[in-house]
């Protein structure tokens, strides 16, 4: 293999795993607004980051014809997955409780990590069509997304110690704000 061979077909592959990769930043911005630690953050994007292993592994398993029937189905569970996220967000936010603050951890990281790598089950199922590498796609999937969630959550950590309770209503807003989009892109 030449190495122009190498970079023609590795090249797309980091493009659309940026592109994917994006969702889990963005929606990182505003997670990041509640008050995480550092070994929170590190996992969650180690959660976020297998995630956008599994869900284009699982694509490019069941190949094109699940595309077809499933892809808009799977855009507005995420949606609804996100909005949902975000309402909790910003009532634990207002409410002031601590012991109903939104942490990522547990049922709510895992909806978090799903909501956001939803689209990479969608690229992974079109993937498997044109016989991509697998081992290879989804490994540069995970550690992009994973990279790209820590600095959205790092990024959005320090917004958050500038505004206070209000980033992380904030926080809620945008996660609410990406689902909606989400829901009426589909």
């Amino acid at each position: 293999m030449t190495i122009e061979h190498i970079l023609s077909e590795l090249l797309p592959l980091f493009i659309m795993a940026f592109a994917l990769g994006l969702d889990a930043f963005s929606v990182s911005l505003g997670m990041g607004m509640i008050t995480l630690k550092p070994r929170q953050i590190f996992y969650i994007g180690i959660i976020i980051g297998i995630f956008h292993i599994i869900m284009p592994f699982i694509g490019i398993m069941l190949g094109r014809f699940l595309s077809e029937q499933f892809g808009s189905i799977t855009t507005i569970i995420g949606s609804i997955l996100l909005m949902g996220l975000g309402f909790h967000i910003v009532y634990s936010s207002i409410s002031h409780d601590d012991e109903y603050r939104s942490v990522p951890a547990g049922g709510s990281l895992l909806l978090f990590a799903f909501s956001v790598s939803v689209d990479s089950f969608s690229v992974g199922l079109s993937l498997g069509i044109y016989g991509a590498r697998t081992f290879v796609t989804i490994l540069i999937f995970g550690v992009v997304s994973m990279l790209l969630t820590w600095s959205g959550l790092l990024i959005g950590r320090r917004a958050q110690g500038v505004l206070g309770t209000y980033g992380e209503v904030l926080g809620g807003i945008i996660l609410v704000g990406f689902g909606i989009k989400l829901l009426f892109s589909v």
